[in-house]
C-alpha cells in the first residue's frame, strides 16, 4: 500500500510539461478481440515509458479506461508517439487494422494541453503520491500555499526565464 502522506502538500513542476489525456470507450463490450488489445499495449507502452526516463515520460495515473500522463514537451510525447522504435506506432498500426471496417466497436481520444510554468495549481491532503505530485516534487501547502490563488502564481515559463528583462519606462 502507497504511503499516505497526512498533512496538505501542493505540486512544482520545474518549468513547462504536458499533460496528455487518453482513453479508450468500449463500445461493443462482446468483440474482446477490437478492444483487448488496446488495452493491453497501454499496459506495455507505460512500462517502457517507465524504463525510459530519458523519452520525456513524467509519470502517469489511470483510472478505468482514461489515462492521464505527464511529459517534459508537446516534442516528447510527439517522437514517442511517431517512433518506429518503440511500442507506439506498432500498436496504433495493428488498432487501425482492426477497426478499418467498423470504427464504431471501440472507442480512442486523446487530449494535449501544454502547461506553462506556473499555470497550474494542486492539492493533495490525506493521499499518497498522486497526479502531478508524482512527476514533480510534493511541497508542503502552506503559506501562500494554502489557497488556490496563492498556488497558482505567474511564474515565467522556462523560455522566458532565461530572457533578459528591460525595465518598464527605461
Amino acid at each position: 500500500m502507497a504511503t499516505i502522506i497526512a498533512e496538505r502538500m501542493a505540486a512544482e513542476m520545474e518549468g513547462d510539461f504536458v499533460v496528455f489525456a487518453i482513453g479508450m470507450r468500449v463500445n461493443k463490450p462482446w468483440k474482446l478481440h477490437k478492444w483487448l488489445p488496446v488495452a493491453s499495449a497501454m499496459r506495455r507502452m507505460l512500462k517502457e515509458l517507465e524504463r525510459h526516463p530519458e523519452s520525456g515520460f513524467l509519470g502517469s495515473i489511470s483510472s478505468g479506461l482514461m489515462l492521464l500522463q505527464y511529459w517534459r514537451s508537446f516534442e516528447h510525447l510527439e517522437a514517442y508517439a511517431r517512433s518506429r522504435d518503440h511500442l507506439h506506432w506498432p500498436a496504433w498500426v495493428a488498432f487501425n487494422r482492426r477497426m478499418r471496417d467498423n470504427r464504431g466497436d471501440v472507442g480512442i481520444w486523446h487530449e494535449t494541453y501544454k502547461v506553462e510554468a506556473g499555470q497550474y495549481e494542486t492539492v493533495y491532503s490525506g493521499m499518497p503520491r498522486f497526479g502531478l505530485g508524482t512527476a514533480g516534487r510534493l511541497v508542503p501547502a502552506s503559506g501562500r500555499k494554502e489557497s488556490a490563488r496563492g498556488r497558482l502564481v505567474n511564474q515565467p515559463s522556462a523560455s522566458e526565464a532565461g530572457a533578459e528583462r528591460t525595465p518598464v519606462g527605461s
